[in-house]
């Protein structure tokens, strides 16, 4: 069988089993069985498929349809320029997330001094180690309740060479925090736990523990923005990604804790996606 044959057939599977964007999927996973980047897939359409690649490349596609994520089955999810290693202990970095990124790297921008600054809830690590890779003098702590989160955030921080400017801390959210910073930083587990179910497939296969933010999805909103101001130096900015449909109630709850100079900034889509406030 042609390398071309079986891309076909991998098409033809995944539109019919109603997979989003099965084309480009498909393409992705041929590059990573076969070891060869888009331009050179192309060059080798006519090139027979050897029988352990076959065999690879149909199992991959059983998980597909069965909701795998193709990022799970390659490990491996473009983020602000980077490639970063996932598996399905983290949750995978969206493009939405970017905003959160640029926005406390203009806040970085405007400051002279090192900036210190703990990425709440790192999972993969994307967050902390972008703004790594795009500061001079900052030093970053990532931490996780998640053991194994950590381990593909060290992972990731290595492949990015970045090692000399972060700290790893498991923790259960502030508990085991003995630092203050300028900035925290954090994409929480926001979804509204009746509402995961509803997600698809291959949101459903990401880790629970990043995704259920609780009955109203405010659970970590509220832990966090009700103990943030503990662990921020005075003048600090407390940056948190958001659900479309959460800006009003996430700023209730900042102005009840005191918080100053609150404003949001909108995702790719026009949602709002982002909320900044300081202390």
């Amino acid at each position: 069988m042609k390398k071309s044959e079986l891309i076909d057939y991998g098409k033809k599977l995944l539109k019919e089993n109603n997979i989003d964007d099965y084309s480009i999927i498909t393409k992705e996973l041929a590059c990573f069985i076969f070891e060869l980047d888009r331009n050179n897939l192309i060059l080798n359409l006519d090139s027979e498929v050897n029988e352990k690649d076959k065999a690879r490349f149909y199992l991959a596609l059983i998980e597909l349809v069965q909701g795998m994520p193709i990022q799970y089955i390659t490990n491996k999810q473009e983020f602000m320029g980077i490639d970063f290693y996932v598996d399905e202990n983290v949750l995978i970095p969206q493009p939405d997330t970017e905003i959160l990124v640029e926005e406390v790297l203009d806040i970085v921008s405007k400051k002279s001094e090192p900036l210190y600054i703990l990425d709440l809830c790192t999972g993969s690590g994307a967050i902390g180690i972008s703004i790594a890779k795009n500061t001079k003098n900052s030093k970053i702590v990532l931490s996780d309740i998640s053991e194994k989160a950590i381990e593909v955030a060290k992972k990731n921080s290595e492949n990015s060479d970045i090692m000399d400017k972060v700290k790893f801390i498991k923790s259960d959210l502030f508990e085991d925090i003995q630092y203050k910073f300028d900035i925290i930083v954090s994409n929480p587990p926001y979804i509204k736990t009746d509402i995961i179910k509803t997600l698809p497939k291959d949101v459903q296969k990401e880790p629970i523990i990043a995704l259920d933010g609780g009955k109203d999805g405010l659970d970590f909103y509220k832990r966090i923005i009700g103990e943030a101001k503990g662990y921020l130096n005075n003048g600090g900015y407390l940056c948190l990604e958001i659900g479309y449909d959460q800006k009003e109630e996430v700023e209730k709850i900042l102005k009840a804790f005191d918080y100053n100079n609150i404003y949001c900034k909108k995702d790719l889509s026009g949602n709002d996606r982002v909320i900044i406030a300081n202390i």
